[in-house]
């Protein structure tokens, strides 16, 4: 399921394909499970005739910032992604195409999603209105000072894994991150949050940034994410699974996910 890094890819894929320049064409298929309480044919007119001024992200919400509204609200749910391309270098839409937006000059931003669990959707003020008043900080774009961080921490109970992935407490974290988050602060995910020491605390806030910032630094290639990473080996629920230094690997569930962790390093 895409994060918050691939999800910042998409946004910077859309503002490279279109962003100052007017979309001049729509295609908006009929679909009442990608489309969230608007119709195709409101999408098209939102969109047909106005200038792209900007791409917007919070967490995994995306939105289009345009010279007029509504504006256009997209998530990319588990398969989701964009596709940038010359209208010229291809006669057919890209296989899954949920919407494509083309713009002057023949520019082509298609949304791509096999498995439709992306939404698509209308909005007047994102940051104002449900889903994305709903979210907590963005962890690349808001981080919250340590102090605020450690007050929004001692106001949660339950696992440190679920407070991770909980949109309204940070947004943007999936799976792999939080798992991440917690092999590189050597904190057990089962851990209660109450359980935490200031210093911990603190440790979980450098290492969310750090993490966040390294994978939008390298466009999330998995490739490029450093060797030491739990990424690499985290996959597939193997039992034989070695982190880089050989340590094994475990997988269980928590708040509800798979998670990955390794007993001899996390406590």
């Amino acid at each position: 399921m895409p994060e918050l890094p691939e999800v910042e890819r998409g946004r910077e894929i859309a503002e490279q394909v279109g962003r100052g320049r007017v979309i001049e064409a729509v295609h908006c298929p009929r679909d009442p499970i990608a489309l969230v309480k608007c119709s195709a044919a409101a999408v098209g007119r939102a969109l047909r005739g106005a200038t792209l001024t900007a791409v917007a992200r919070h967490g995994k919400q995306m939105w289009f910032e345009l010279d007029r509204r509504p504006w256009l609200l997209v998530h990319f749910g588990m398969t989701g992604a964009f596709e940038g391309y010359l209208r010229r270098d291809r006669t057919e839409r890209p296989r899954f195409c949920r919407l494509e937006i083309e713009f002057e000059g023949g520019r082509c931003l298609a949304f791509t999603d096999p498995r439709r669990f992306g939404r698509i959707g209308l909005a007047h003020d994102p940051r104002r209105e449900p889903p994305v008043s709903r979210l907590g900080f963005d962890p690349l774009d808001s981080m919250p000072d340590l102090a605020t961080f450690r007050r929004l921490v001692a106001a949660r109970r339950g696992n440190v894994k679920g407070l991770l992935l909980d949109q309204g407490f940070a947004a943007g974290v999936g799976n792999w991150i939080a798992d991440e988050v917690l092999y590189q602060a050597r904190i057990d995910p089962r851990r209660r949050v109450e359980s935490l020491a200031a210093d911990e605390v603190a440790l979980i806030r450098r290492r969310l940034a750090a993490i966040v910032r390294t994978a939008v630094r390298v466009n999330s290639v998995s490739e490029r994410f450093p060797r030491t990473w739990l990424f690499h080996h985290r996959w597939g629920r193997d039992a034989s699974a070695r982190t880089h230094d050989g340590r094994p690997v475990r997988h269980v569930t928590i708040a509800g996910r798979t998670t990955a962790w390794v007993p001899g390093v996390q406590r």
